[in-house]
């Protein structure tokens, strides 16, 4: 059972600007940070039980403390653009953090273990760890682990929104 409130609320977009541009309308970000050619790698991610090899275009910003995340997919099959082929631009999860690497095994373990197995996950440079559940009411859940180098780089972003 998940008892953490979202740190973050992330959209799948073909188009970063636009969709920039609508999200600062709506939510009030004021500035985003991208980040290019984010590569999932084979070597420390998997989409659907194979090696992921898959590259995004990721822009941050922040709407109060709920981290804003929009990614558009650059080439290779993934989870964003499974979604696009499926629905089109839109929300496509929230996320929610555990505390240390322990408690975001046992959560991933646990879903696993009830029958909600993770679509998409992986390790990130840095040290940082996600992992993808199917959520109702929303295409997926996002359980991360986020390390204090990833951490001081978010709060770098959301100081930026002052």
């Amino acid at each position: 059972m998940l008892n953490q409130t979202p740190v973050q609320i992330a959209w799948v977009a073909a188009d970063l600007d636009a969709t920039e541009t609508a999200l600062t309308m709506l939510l009030g970000a004021r500035r985003w940070i991208r980040m290019p050619a984010v590569h999932f790698a084979p070597d420390t991610c998997t989409y659907r039980g194979r090696p992921a090899d898959f590259v995004a275009d990721i822009s941050l910003s922040y709407a109060g403390d709920t981290q804003l995340e929009v990614i558009a997919p650059v080439r290779g099959d993934s989870i964003y653009t499974e979604f696009l082929d499926a629905n089109g631009p839109g929300l496509h999860h929230v996320c929610v953090e555990e505390p240390d690497t322990e408690s975001f095994d046992a959560r991933v373990h646990g879903a696993e273990r009830d029958g909600t197995p993770a679509v998409c996950h992986g390790a990130m440079p840095g040290g940082m760890r996600f992992a993808y559940l199917t959520a109702p009411g929303v295409p997926y859940l996002e359980i991360a682990y986020i390390p204090p180098e990833i951490r001081a780089f978010f709060d770098y972003v959301k100081r930026e929104q002052i």
